[in-house]
């Protein structure tokens, strides 16, 4: 038999699935701990740094090579294979996941790069050096574009993180046994020891693969104090729903969206200043983000209103309602209105590539930018895109983060806004589960500040006294006057930046 092929085909295997590994890792980290940019940045760096530490030290390998190169895949298979499952459970129980996750990264990394250089010195008597270097190298970077295509595509949307990396795991145990006989003339050692080695790796990966929703389950309930009533993960992030005694609460990625006690202070907040400062009665309203409903909700119960379309990126979100009830209860089953239009898409690419007849309204609710892929919806670029979908006399409100806490963050976003011609009036109010929290009122022509709310509107919070008092900020929210803000552009996500650095502080 040829054994050349195969071995190739096993260059393949490897490289993919320790790009799979990689990609985990980072997708993991950027979940828990924010700033996807700088997280997958740290990961792809320490991987790579430690495949050059496995590549240097497979040079004091000189016995036993092929008995090496099987252990070292099967060592592989148990480190990448639990490696999800594992990150789970050490961020929920360990204050140190930071050391775990960058360990595990490079245990990964620097056995990958053992794997490659034994593979070649197996195969240097079978091809010419030229021939050798170019196939492996070949192998090598198709199975990371092989990795690199299924795992947003397929792996994550399909199996969750902790089955992609439980499935990979098993499949570097089968090339480890595969390795047995391909490799057989060569394994001087008990080679039905390797073998059975690697089907109980196998064996513990299916069963891990199998429970893996409970094991995800344990993780997660170490994590909220809360019980979780509803779980799962979407291509865009993880979903979940809690019950406690202050009601129901929604995190999206570990990051509090609602609870249910308090949210109406904050969509109020958020939708009725935008209808108070409209000259008109408002038909056309455009709701980005707000894949719960709730903001949808207060639209709606303006009689006006004739059309409201909803873009959200996640399907997931939007379908929430449906498998949740209780949702569905807290929105008043907003989506089941006839008005309602919901597109699921990236509202930055929706705007540039939709001609729509201009909306009255725009309420723009999207998650903080925490990400570079989050802080892309506050720049000039996309407020610009957002101006040509406006009458000129519409009027926009925006979720803009905490003034206390963030308040360059805050500032930024007021100063981007105006960069990009929109009049803006600031404003704040208090959420018991954020705390103070910051709005901006938009306008495309300069504009007073509204003193009046629409009458005969159903509102649980707002009134004329405290709609007029959010848009007074205390000395420690207003515009910091020692200190020049940047302007978010989508060449600099300087408000990325000011974000990470101010709420890193309350970690």
């Amino acid at each position: 038999m040829n054994r050349t092929p195969l071995l190739f085909l096993n260059v393949f295997i490897i490289a993919t699935c320790g790009l799979i590994y990689e990609l985990l890792a980072g997708t993991l980290s950027s979940y828990v701990l924010g700033d996807s940019v700088t997280q997958f940045s740290l990961i792809i760096g320490i991987y790579l740094f430690a495949m050059g530490v496995g590549s240097w030290l497979s040079r004091f390998i000189e016995k036993h090579i092929a008995e090496k190169f099987v252990e070292i895949e099967l060592a592989v298979a148990v480190l990448g294979g639990f490696s999800a499952p594992l990150l789970f459970f050490a961020f929920a129980k360990l204050s140190y996941f930071s050391v775990v996750l960058y360990g595990v990264v490079f245990g990964i990394g620097t056995l990958v790069g053992l794997e490659i250089p034994l593979l070649m010195r197996i195969l240097k008597d079978e091809l010419d050096f030229k021939d050798l270097v170019s196939r492996v190298l070949a192998f090598d970077y198709i199975g990371a574009l092989v990795a690199s295509l299924l795992f947003p595509l397929f792996l994550v949307p399909k199996l969750g993180l902790a089955r992609t990396s439980l499935l990979f795991g098993m499949l570097n145990a089968a090339v480890g046994i595969w390795g047995t006989w391909l490799l057989l003339p060569l394994i001087k050692k008990n080679v039905n020891l390797l073998r059975v080695q690697g089907f109980i790796i196998i064996g513990l990966l299916l069963i891990a693969f199998i429970k893996a929703d409970y094991l995800t389950s344990l993780a997660e309930d170490a994590l909220f104090t809360d019980n979780i009533i509803y779980a799962k993960s979407s291509p865009y992030q993880r979903i979940i729903v809690t019950k406690g005694k202050t009601g129901y609460a929604l995190f999206l990625n570990g990051n509090l969206q609602f609870n249910s006690f308090d949210e109406y202070r904050y969509h109020e907040a958020l939708v009725h200043p935008a209808f108070a400062a409209l000259n008109a009665n408002p038909k056309r309203i455009l709701v980005l983000g707000g894949g719960d409903g709730l903001a949808l909700r207060e639209v709606l119960k303006y009689p006006s209103v004739e059309s409201v379309m909803l873009v959200d990126l996640d399907p997931e979100m939007t379908r929430l309602s449906k498998n949740l009830p209780v949702l569905a209860e807290l929105n008043k089953n907003a989506f089941e209105d006839s008005r309602v239009s919901v597109v699921n898409a990236d509202a930055f690419v929706w705007l540039d590539n939709t001609e729509i007849a201009p909306f009255d309204v725009a309420i723009v609710d999207f998650p903080d930018p925490n990400n570079f892929a989050l802080g892309k919806l506050y720049t000039t670029r996309f407020y610009n895109l957002l101006k040509a979908h406006l009458k000129p006399d519409s009027a926009v409100a925006i979720q803009t983060t905490s003034p206390l806490i963030a308040r360059k963050s805050y500032w930024c976003i007021i100063k981007t806004l105006e960069a990009a011609g929109f009049s803006v009036k600031p404003y704040q109010t208090t959420v018991p589960s954020f705390g103070i929290w910051g709005f901006a009122l938009a306008k495309l022509e300069p504009f007073e500040t509204p003193k009046k709310l629409s009458e005969n509107i159903e509102r649980k919070f707002l009134n004329e006294q405290t709609f007029v008092s959010m848009f007074d900020f205390s000395a420690d929210t207003s515009l910091p006057k020692d200190e020049e803000i940047e302007i978010n552009r989508l060449d600099n996500q300087s408000l990325v930046r000011y974000y990470e650095a101010e709420w890193r502080r309350f970690e």
